[in-house]
Order: C-alpha cells, then sequence, then structure tokens
C-alpha cells in the first residue's frame, strides 16, 4: 500500500476546509494517494494543473477536494466538470456530493437519458458544481437552462477516453464559451500529443504537470485470478462458479450487447437470478437495475463496459470478466468495481486458448501476475461439431505435403491432359508459381516495391 499512498502526510495536513475533512473522514480516507498529495497542493494555491496517473488511483478526490474547498456557496455553476459517459458522471457526481456532505456546496449531475426537468431543479438548488457528458451539458447551455457565466474551475476527467470517444469539438467548443477567468485542471491515465495540444488551447502558460508512476489502488486491493476455458464452456463455467462459490454481489462483464442478453437469457433458464445492463436499455430502466444493486436485491448483473466506469457500490464483491475487454484499459475499470472503500475484492477472467498474449499485456498494466484458478469440479463439455468439422480440415490442410504455406495446389495436383495443356502456354515447359515482378510496356505503375 505504501507503493499507492502517500504516508508522509495526512489530509489534515494540508489545509482542507473542517466541513471537507469531515466528509473524507466520514467516506474513511486517511492518507492521500500520490496523485492526491501532489495535485491537491497545486489546485489549493489556484495554478492550473495537469495530472497523468493509473486508473483507480484517486483522481476524482484530487480535483474535487480542492473544488469544495475553494468554492462559494454563494455562486451557482462557479464549476464544470466534463466526463466521458453518463455513468461516471453519476459516480463522480455523488463521489463529491459524498465528500461534500458537511460543506453547503452541492454538486448537480447533468446527463442525457434522464429527465431534463430534474436536473433543472438539481441545478437550481445549490448547483454550485455541475457535472455531466459534452453533449448534455452543450444541449442545455443552448436551451439556456444552464450558464458559464460564473465558471471559476474547469475540469476535464479522463480527457485520453473522452477525446477517444469522439467529444473533441465538443470539449473545444464548451471551453470556448467559457469566457472569465478560471482554473483549468486535467486528469488523463495517458497523455498523447493530441492531449498537450489541448492544454496549450485551454491552460495557462504556467501549467503544472504531474506524472505518477504509483500503482492503482484498485488493483492492489483485487485477488485476481483467470480460468482457462473454451468459448462454448464459458456459459456452464460462468452458472457452474456462481452457484458453488456462491459469491455476495456478483458483476459479470462482456464485451459485446448481444453477449450481454444471450448471457443473461442462459443463467435465468438455469435458475440463476441475473439482470442485465447495457447501452440499448433506456437510462430510466437502467436506474431501476442499478438502485436494485444497490439496495441488495440483486446478486449477478451482467453488464456491457458502459457500467465498467460508472458503478460505486461498496458491496460488489467480485468481478467476472466473461470476455476480456479489447481495450485492456478497460480491465482495470472492471475490477475497480470491486475493492471500494477499503474492502479486498476478488476478480476472475475466463481466458479462451487464444488469449494468451492479452492476458500478457494486463498483467503487464497491472504489474501483477495473474495466477491461474484450477477448478476441476468443472466438466468440459464436447467440442461443437462445427468446430470439430474445422479443426479436422484445418489440420488436413497442415499435414497436407502437396500444398504451399499460402494453400495454392502445385503443378502436381493437376492432371497429365492439363499439364501438357500450360506447358504449351509458356516457353520451356516451366509454369510460373506467381505473378512477373513488373510487366513491361504498361502504363500502370507496379505496387510493388523495388
Amino acid at each position: 500500500m505504501s507503493e499507492i499512498f502517500d504516508t508522509s502526510v495526512t489530509f489534515d495536513q494540508m489545509g482542507l476546509r473542517d466541513s471537507v475533512l469531515k466528509g473524507l473522514r466520514k467516506s474513511g480516507f486517511e492518507h492521500p494517494t500520490d496523485i492526491q498529495a501532489k495535485l491537491i497542493p497545486l489546485a489549493l494555491e489556484g495554478k492550473d494543473v495537469i495530472g497523468q496517473a493509473k486508473t483507480g488511483t484517486g483522481k476524482t478526490a484530487a480535483f474535487g477536494l480542492p473544488i469544495l474547498h475553494l468554492a462559494d456557496k454563494s455562486v451557482p455553476m462557479q464549476a464544470l466538470i466534463l466526463v466521458p459517459t453518463r455513468e461516471l458522471a453519476a459516480q463522480v457526481a455523488a463521489e463529491l456530493e459524498a465528500l461534500g456532505e458537511f460543506t453547503p456546496i452541492r454538486t448537480a449531475c447533468i446527463i442525457g437519458g434522464e429527465s431534463m426537468s430534474h436536473q433543472i431543479r438539481s441545478v437550481g438548488h445549490g448547483g454550485h458544481i455541475l457535472v455531466g457528458t459534452p453533449g448534455r451539458v452543450m444541449d442545455m447551455h443552448q436551451r439556456k437552462l444552464i450558464h458559464f457565466k460564473n465558471v471559476r474551475f474547469a475540469v476535464l476527467d479522463e480527457v485520453d477516453r473522452m477525446l477517444d470517444i469522439g467529444f473533441r469539438d465538443d470539449i473545444r467548443k464548451i471551453l470556448s464559451m467559457i469566457k472569465n477567468e478560471h482554473q483549468s485542471i486535467l486528469v488523463s491515465a495517458t497523455i498523447d500529443a493530441e492531449i498537450e495540444r489541448l492544454v496549450r488551447r485551454c491552460a495557462r502558460p504556467d501549467v503544472e504537470w504531474i506524472r505518477t508512476a504509483a500503482g492503482a489502488l484498485t488493483v492492489s486491493m483485487v485477488d485476481q485470478k483467470y480460468l482457462s476455458v473454451e468459448a462454448w464452456d464459458k456459459p456452464p463455467l460462468l452458472c457452474h462458479l456462481l452457484r458453488h462459490e456462491k459469491p455476495d454481489t456478483t458483476i459479470v462483464f462482456c464485451r459485446t450487447k448481444a453477449t450481454v442478453h444471450r448471457l443473461s437469457q442462459y443463467l435465468r433458464r438455469h435458475h440463476v437470478s441475473a439482470r442485465e445492463i447495457h447501452g440499448d436499455m433506456h437510462q430510466s430502466k437502467r436506474n431501476k437495475v442499478m438502485q436494485a444493486l444497490r439496495d441488495g436485491k440483486l446478486n449477478v448483473l451482467i453488464a456491457s463496459d458502459l457500467a465498467a466506469r460508472g458503478l460505486d457500490i461498496a458491496h460488489i464483491s467480485h468481478v467476472i470478466n466473461y470476455d476480456l475487454p479489447d481495450d485492456i484499459e478497460l480491465y482495470v475499470h472492471r475490477i475497480g468495481r470491486t475493492a471500494r472503500v477499503g474492502r479486498r475484492g476478488v476478480a476472475w477472467s475466463f481466458v479462451v486458448p487464444d488469449q494468451g498474449q492479452q492476458l500478457t499485456e494486463i498483467e503487464k498494466l497491472t504489474g501483477v501476475l495473474i495466477e491461474k484458478m484450477e477448478y476441476p469440479d468443472f466438466k468440459p463439455g464436447p467440442i461443437p461439431e462445427d468446430v470439430r468439422v474445422e479443426r479436422e480440415r484445418q489440420e488436413a490442410r497442415r499435414s497436407d505435403p502437396t500444398r504451399t504455406m499460402a494453400g495454392r495446389a502445385q503443378p502436381a495436383d493437376l492432371s497429365e491432359t492439363s499439364k501438357k495443356e500450360l506447358e504449351k502456354m509458356f516457353p520451356g515447359g516451366v509454369i510460373p508459381k506467381s505473378a512477373p515482378e513488373a510487366r513491361l510496356g504498361s502504363k500502370f505503375r507496379s505496387k510493388r516495391r523495388r
């Protein structure tokens, strides 16, 4: 834990208001993480800050605590925090509300898919801090339901993710509409050339850069294992684990919405109570599922990655990666849904035979050797007929000595009649095996590199 927390300092020594410290203590914080220890003092001085740190290192509190300390209770809409997804917006808003519970500073969450009238009321009942996705923020600004006249703090959270999913132009428009002097804070897991260009546009020349190499809090608190499994055995293996291990509250992450739907139906057919959540569901339905999870009325949630960045529920004990994510950064977001509030958590990953390299990349990212979990009680099923036929066909091709690596038939495969006909077409009877490197007299340039 010394790699994550800066034990040389406490939050009490940072000069934060008593009301902010009271919220910190109630949330279980004592020592700051590395990024918090470096970013908070600079932000309290009013400096623009760019913070780069791994996922799961407490970046929300790093920018949120200075805002709660510096904000003026008489000024609405003085802080604007932009995030990439609705779920993350809800999570950040909830965390700031918890940390600011004993302060007069209130947070409003502005996201699509939910009642705009409810969000308008939330802004009206304080609304000192606005947390939202760029699309809904722009929409409400165009409708004149919110304004940027009072903005003193502009925060871009997970800016790398926002640029990845296409919010580049929206971010630039929003920042250009903030005309008054303000403090800018950008936090990101990675910093590339595009983010550096954005910083030059929106931050002051004396911006402070913070880069930390500290480990991720969520990774260190999670016991990670993987299970080797064939693709067709995944559903029965999951069913077997849920029945025999009896985890308290489990989130099962799938790569696609279609898999989420099929898997939840499979579990219900096999008498395992499970609900699903993915991007095609209406926001109100997603909210009901999430509320059932928070209330302890739901033990198994099958989710796409939209939930990986927006779930902050203390009693989640297990995360199961039914599919490894294409973006390995998402792995840390997923397993970070467990091990909340200082509790330890468990993460199991299903790994099919051709995903060894992907598992290695995850181990490099997390800095953890993920051990194999042997499960002899589970009996794999038979190989499906279509898979067996395809494997036999590929094996036959590999073992056929009359075929080249590209699978082309050799002259030996041709009948004697065909050979004689081909020999008449080519001088000396030599049959070429590939096209010539260049065609003399052609007016088209060859694509072949010289």
